[in-house]
């Protein structure tokens, strides 16, 4: 089982293979490997290759017949897999939501004017300036360990991370307030983990019967709506689905010129997938 190596990544892949030895019978090892995303961390994503970074040393490791699956954050995976590879399960998900982590214990909207906000994310950044013009946002990156140096020791107010990687490491108590929907729209796929393999082979029939149907189908929604912008680390793009009984509303953001475009969709779960194509339409159009 391929993995990236931060204490974030083993966490999510000690999930997976609880899972899978409780409900598949089958024994698992962690083989650990160091991605480009992770070792270079002076530079912008957009400038040193994009998302894929965080998954293509362990795609590697699947075609090389190194590991039989592969572990990642939803959020990292590129909306277009190459030939070869499939999602073939999405068994979990926590807290989509993004947090605000501040030393000073004051919320975001009590933040002195002009704040040092620290955020690598292009979309964090456009949606947080829309809440406060006033703001100086701080390109930071690494994993959440490392943020949280940043935060006590770069003279940053603030910064803004995904709640799910902060649960999943038991680190809550640094959380001084959680972005709503209506302010902070999620990363497509943000808190979600998913399992990798070889396109249609044995291991990807097996592994899919861990999936979680309304997980999936959330996902692949939100993954459309990015696959259909063009959406990447370079844009402001995100987008958010949540299931309501036989309902599925999807949240989306786009910038159309010089303006941020927030809106929404509503209507029956299965037809995830023509909502998530009017909601990009719709960003789209502006």
């Amino acid at each position: 089982m391929a993995t990236r190596k931060s204490n974030l990544a083993l966490i999510q892949t000690d999930e997976i293979i609880g899972l899978i030895e409780k409900n598949l019978k089958v024994k698992c090892e962690k083989k650990l490997f160091s991605t480009k995303g992770d070792e270079v961390l002076d530079t912008s994503l957009e400038k040193i290759g994009g998302k894929g970074l965080f998954v293509k040393e362990l795609e590697r490791a699947l075609l090389l017949k190194e590991a039989d699956i592969a572990v990642h954050s939803m959020k990292d995976v590129p909306t277009f897999l190459e030939e070869h590879f499939e999602i073939c399960a999405v068994p979990v998900r926590e807290d989509p939501r993004d947090v605000f982590i501040s030393f000073n214990k004051k919320g975001f909207y009590a933040q002195k004017k002009g704040a040092r906000i620290g955020t690598s994310s292009v979309r964090r950044e456009k949606q947080l300036l829309l809440l406060r013009k006033d703001l100086n946002i701080v390109p930071i990156r690494g994993n959440v360990e490392t943020r949280l140096e940043k935060l006590k020791n770069e003279d940053l107010d603030g910064i803004v991370l995904a709640a799910a990687g902060i649960k999943r490491l038991g680190l809550e108590e640094f959380i001084t307030g959680y972005f709503e929907l209506e302010e902070m729209i999620p990363a497509c796929g943000q808190g979600a983990i998913a399992v990798e393999a070889l396109k249609g082979g044995e291991i990807a029939g097996m592994i899919k019967g861990l999936d979680d149907e309304e997980i999936r189908i959330c996902t692949e929604a939100e993954r459309n709506v990015m696959r259909i912008l063009n959406g990447g680390c370079h844009t402001p793009v995100a987008a958010h689905a949540r299931i309501e009984g036989e309902w599925i509303k999807i949240w989306g953001v786009n910038q159309v010129g010089d303006t941020l475009v927030k809106l929404q969709v509503k209507g029956k779960k299965e037809d995830y997938l023509n909502l998530s194509c009017k909601l990009a339409m719709k960003l789209l159009e502006g």
